[in-house]
């Protein structure tokens, strides 16, 4: 019979042992009573473990938060999926502080493919049940609805009960084991050494559509990183290299171009208000009122830039990413100025192309549709 064991669905436990979890003591001690009180699903326990690791995040140096994160590895290693949540994000916070992501991410990796790949079957497994229209992965009050619907007929369903039971803990809980990963993930030194990248990307990539925290993951697997693209100002007739890395989305890259551009003064137009900056650089990624967007942007074949895609869906020719900016006659408003708030992007105006180079590149694109 299907069953669940995460927090919120199962029963708490008989309470937490306060003298243990009182102390001041190292991260490992806490985490390790995270670990403890998690698998007895004492979530009462686990809530104060979790809390007092995280105030002793700062005191603890980079041997500490490692040695607090290999305590957590070793449990994630093992953890059914719906006992593991909290000690995924734990130790993708303690990543993020600057513990040792190899030790953390060779044992998270592994159990987000597996996350992953499971529930990515769950909508075939809710349909068998008779279910219309898919639980929302994020609402963990449904689990009880889901479940007693999974257990009226097990002949019918699509999986064997204990499977059935393992696919519908990955759908309620992958996207919390995967915040594990996406935290760190928004380093750069951690995206140029991450491990089990293959194997990550290629649960990813088969999950799209199925799983919604699979659009996350697949954004941040293909950031590119010191990738040097053409930049093509239509009205000017002029070029240049632009070296871009750390970008969430098109809309991001838009805006950064605009500030690039612009602020060095190759190119043409007002400055973008203080807070657009903000929100694409570093800062409060949703400030009031939203970002301007002044330019556009289309690939060399005419066809515009969409602002969710991502610079690495541009297309290449002749070996290079090109991009054809103009100005926006109806400057557009975004809602965020970037997709990941912990990533932090990189844009460099390299050399400007000669006026024979220029005109040679315009000669290979296509004029923007309309």
């Amino acid at each position: 019979m299907p069953n669940a064991r995460w927090r919120g669905v199962a029963c708490p436990g008989a309470g937490y042992d306060a003298p243990m979890l009182g102390n001041q003591g190292a991260l490992p001690d806490h985490c390790a009573d995270l670990v403890r009180t998690t698998k007895r699903h004492d979530w009462d326990g686990a809530g104060l473990a979790h809390d007092l690791a995280v105030l002793r995040t700062h005191q603890a140096d980079l041997s500490e938060l490692t040695d607090g994160l290999n305590v957590l590895a070793t449990a994630l290693a093992e953890a059914p999926l719906g006992e593991g949540p909290e000690l995924a994000v734990l130790a993708g916070e303690l990543m993020d502080l600057g513990a040792d992501a190899n030790l953390g991410l060779s044992a998270l990796v592994p159990r987000v493919v597996d996350g992953l790949e499971s529930a990515a079957r769950f909508p075939e497994l809710w349909e068998s049940a008779g279910g219309t229209g898919l639980p929302s992965a994020e609402d963990t009050s449904l689990v009880a609805e889901v479940l007693q619907r999974l257990n009226v007929d097990h002949d019918r369903l699509s999986l064997p009960p204990d499977e059935a039971g393992h696919t519908t803990e990955a759908w309620f809980t992958i996207g919390t084991w995967a915040q594990g990963v996406i935290v760190p993930l928004q380093r750069r030194e951690v995206r140029d050494n991450l491990p089990h990248r293959d194997r990550l990307a290629g649960a990813v990539a088969a999950t799209l559509g199925r799983v919604p925290v699979a659009a996350l993951l697949d954004g941040l697997l293909r950031i590119l990183d010191d990738e040097t693209v053409l930049v093509l100002d239509r009205a000017s007739g002029r070029g240049h290299e632009v070296t871009i890395g750390g970008i969430g989305d098109n809309g991001q890259l838009a805006t950064l171009l605009d500030i690039t551009l612009v602020g060095a003064g190759v190119m043409e137009g007002e400055p973008l208000p203080a807070e657009s900056v903000a929100a694409a650089m570093g800062g409060e990624p949703r400030p009031q009122g939203g970002v301007t967007v002044r330019l556009t942007l289309t690939d060399a074949h005419g066809e515009t830039i969409a602002p969710e895609g991502r610079p690495a869906d541009i297309p290449h020719v002749d070996g290079r990413r090109v991009i054809v900016v103009g100005p926006d006659p109806s400057p557009r408003t975004w809602p965020a100025g970037r997709p990941y708030a912990l990533l932090r992007p990189a844009i460099t105006l390299g050399r400007s192309l000669t006026p024979d180079e220029a005109s040679h590149w315009f000669t290979k694109i296509t004029p923007a549709a309309g």
